[in-house]
């Protein structure tokens, strides 16, 4: 098993738990090398590396962007940059300002089709009131008995062309790299899996991310399958991008996986955490 989680989240963004608790969940797993990536905030990062080094658990600041690319809604996740870089809080503040206007045209689209009242419900579930979302949405929906699981619920009512689904237009790619790499990060696809893109405009994506700087892209995600592994991890191979791995967290019961360790690499790409992993932490003599 993989050591490592660079892509997980807390009640700052749409988890459950806050910054503190997933971090210790991570480490009582095993994980060596963690990192936290809210949704479009950082403010959870200080508590999460605070918490880290208490633990002796190698830390670094993560950050996953919300990217409107073509007709697709797509996510990027930000690694090992500066937290306080002015154009990093400047640019994931601008895309946070759009959150409660969406969230109050997926109300009205439910509310038409005779659910109503569900932002109101799903704020109970926001920690952060400027980081409503779909997972917020889709608790309230669960808890009034709408559907089972999150599977479930998103496939009724929240998944494109879904009575709760409205679009939206989040960062442009150009610019979620950019506010990264002007803080010194480096740029991640996140779970490409989930986009369903065929050869041609999965390649089309990766040749304008890394126009833009990106350098990486999830091969080992809670979002993949052993076939994914396989297929990113060549495909990473293919276009000289680093390998990530990262769980997805987001609460107990939601997802693939529990944070902090995850299966192995598949042989081939250069793993991303190469650039930060510190001996005196991976030693388990």
């Amino acid at each position: 098993m993989l050591p490592v989680d660079l892509h997980a989240h807390s009640n700052i963004s749409d988890g459950m738990l806050p910054p503190r608790e997933v971090v210790a969940r991570a480490h009582a797993r095993g994980c060596k090398l963690f990192a936290l990536t809210d949704h479009d905030d950082v403010r959870g990062l200080a508590d999460a590396a605070d918490e880290a080094n208490k633990l002796g658990m190698q830390f670094l600041p993560g950050v996953e962007v919300s990217v409107s690319w073509r007709k697709h809604t797509l996510h990027i996740i930000g690694l090992g940059f500066d937290p306080a870089h002015p154009i990093l809080l400047e640019g994931l503040a601008s895309v946070r300002h759009g959150r409660d206007e969406r969230a109050v045209r997926m109300d009205a689209a439910l509310a038409s089709v005779g659910v109503s009242g569900v932002l109101e419900g799903a704020r109970k579930f926001a920690d952060n009131p400027e980081m409503i979302g779909r997972a917020h949405f889709a608790r309230h929906l669960i808890e009034r008995g709408l559907a089972k699981d999150m599977k479930g619920v998103f496939k009724r009512y929240l998944a494109r062309g879904k009575p709760g689904y409205v679009s939206h237009q989040w960062a442009s790619l150009p610019d979620a790299v950019g506010w990264i790499r002007a803080a010194g990060g480096v740029a991640v696809i996140a779970h490409p899996g989930r986009y369903e893109f065929g050869r041609q405009t999965m390649g089309e994506l990766i040749d304008e991310f890394k126009a833009a700087g990106g350098e990486g892209i999830e091969v080992v995600s809670g979002s993949h399958n052993p076939v994914d592994f396989e297929r990113y991890a060549q495909l990473a191979e293919k276009h000289g991008l680093l390998a990530s791995a990262g769980s997805d967290y987001h609460a107990t019961g939601e997802g693939a996986r529990e944070p902090g360790i995850l299966p192995d690499m598949p042989v081939g790409p250069m793993p991303i955490w190469q650039r930060w992993i510190s001996d005196s932490v991976w030693d388990t003599a």
